[in-house]
């Protein structure tokens, strides 16, 4: 092997090996840890605007959400029609990702305020009491269903109006974003869940 040839393969392995230091080097840049709506790194620069619209938004939804998975929750012991099952299923695979996203936006806002969060069931509209949630815990059967749906239509009404509010008056792009994905899949949700009141 001639030195010109060793010469050339030295070089070609420095260039490899420069290039792979500076991709780890940016692969390695900190987000702040703030998950995505599509579970990806996120977007450069998603916490340089927001303002209260945003920082309430995200807030308010995450307890929202939360009570939502938790009647869904119920249905896996307590709903018997199928339809209703399956619908109870897919608001916990839609809403679990949403609320680690708004809780990533918070931390990445410097708003993650436990405190601010512990909101009563009047500031959020549609969220149910402690006696109507105590009262759907304790039905089950066609019962179960029929309350079921009827408290989560006022509950997805509530979160349509909240999400409503964050495409007004919200800065944040990926906020303002999910507040209009809230609004179409919950609007259809709804209107599945009349269509099944009709039969049950």
């Amino acid at each position: 092997m001639t030195r010109t040839l060793i010469s050339r393969r030295f070089a070609a392995a420095g260039t490899a090996l420069l290039a792979g230091l500076v991709l780890g080097a940016c692969g390695s840049t900190d987000h702040a840890g703030m998950p995505s709506m599509g579970g990806a790194a996120p977007a450069s620069g998603v916490a340089a605007t927001f303002n209260d619209a945003d920082v309430a938004f995200a807030q308010h939804m995450i307890p929202h959400h939360e009570q939502a998975v938790t009647m869904a929750a119920l249905a896996d012991s307590r709903a018997t029609d199928a339809e209703v099952k399956k619908l109870a299923a897919q608001i916990k695979a839609a809403q679990n990702p949403e609320m680690t996203t708004m809780t990533g936006w918070l931390q990445g806002w410097g708003r993650m305020d436990m405190g601010d969060m512990d909101l009563s069931h009047e500031t959020m509209p549609g969220m149910m009491s402690d006696d109507a949630m105590k009262k759907l815990g304790a039905l089950s059967g066609a019962a179960f269903d029929k309350e079921f749906l009827q408290m989560m239509i006022e509950h997805h009404e509530g979160a349509i109006e909240m999400a409503t509010e964050e495409t007004s008056g919200g800065s944040n792009p990926e906020a303002r974003a999910l507040a209009q994905q809230i609004i179409t899949a919950q609007q259809a949700e709804i209107d599945t869940m009349k269509q099944l009141l009709t039969r049950l």
